[in-house]
Parts: C-alpha cells; structure tokens; sequence
C-alpha cells in the first residue's frame, strides 16, 4: 500500500511540473513594440491562451503572424466575449514580438476599424512584465 501511495504522489509530482513553468514571458522581447496592419483570419478563443490570426501585407506580399493573449477567462474579466472579433475585419495591433523572428508576439492592444480598441491589460507604454531589470 505504501508504495502504491508513492508511486501515485511521484506520478502526481511529474504531472504538475509543467504547469508551473507554464507562464513565462521569455519568449518574447518586450523591450520592442511591433504595429501589425492586416486582416484577421481566425480568433482563436482557447485555453491556456486565447490567439489572433492576422494576414499582414509586407514587402508585395502576404505574411501570417500568430499573436498570443491571455487566457479566455482573464479577457472575459477584461470586456472580451468570443465574438470580439471576427475573420475579415481589418485592424491596428501593437505587440512585442517573438525573440526568434518568427512571426508572432504577445498581444498588447488593438483598434478595429469602427474604432473600437481591445486591450490586453499590458503595460501600453511598453514597460517588460516578468523582466528582470538589466
């Protein structure tokens, strides 16, 4: 029985040790603000994160970027509903991109073309959240 008892706390231990890593902002440089003109494809309204999928024109072409928001639950708490936007509008989006140059970032905020802005809660000045001071 003891053994039966450990052997599911260690399952249970290595389970949960993804979760806790789960929220970091490395990914992105938050010390650069990006400004995405273009067309939303998808709005992804799923946990863990809720994502924008924008078509951008750049250079005579069509470029897809990816941008990561926070979950469903917080942006509800923020105004937010799954049908805060649609495939087709075109909009204004401002987000720090990825640090590998591929084409994604974090959601800071947006402006639909009625005017309407969508926030994400981040610092709009660019400030780093989860930054240590260098």
């Amino acid at each position: 029985m003891k053994r039966m008892v450990l052997a599911l706390f260690a399952v249970a231990l290595a389970l949960s040790g993804g979760a806790s890593a789960h929220h970091s902002f490395a990914m992105f440089n938050q010390r650069e603000i990006m400004t995405l003109e273009g067309t939303v494809t998808e709005f992804q309204w799923t946990n863990p994160h809720a994502f924008i999928e924008l078509d951008v024109p750049q250079q005579g072409r069509v470029v897809h970027w990816s941008i990561e928001l926070n979950s469903p639950n917080n942006l509800r708490r923020q105004g937010w509903r799954r049908t805060s936007l649609r495939p087709g509008e075109e909009v204004v989006l401002r987000m720090n991109p990825l640090r590998d140059g591929r084409h994604g970032g974090l959601f800071l905020y947006l402006t639909k073309e009625d005017g309407t802005e969508l926030d994400s809660g981040l610092p709009r000045n660019g400030s780093p959240v989860n930054v240590p001071n260098l």
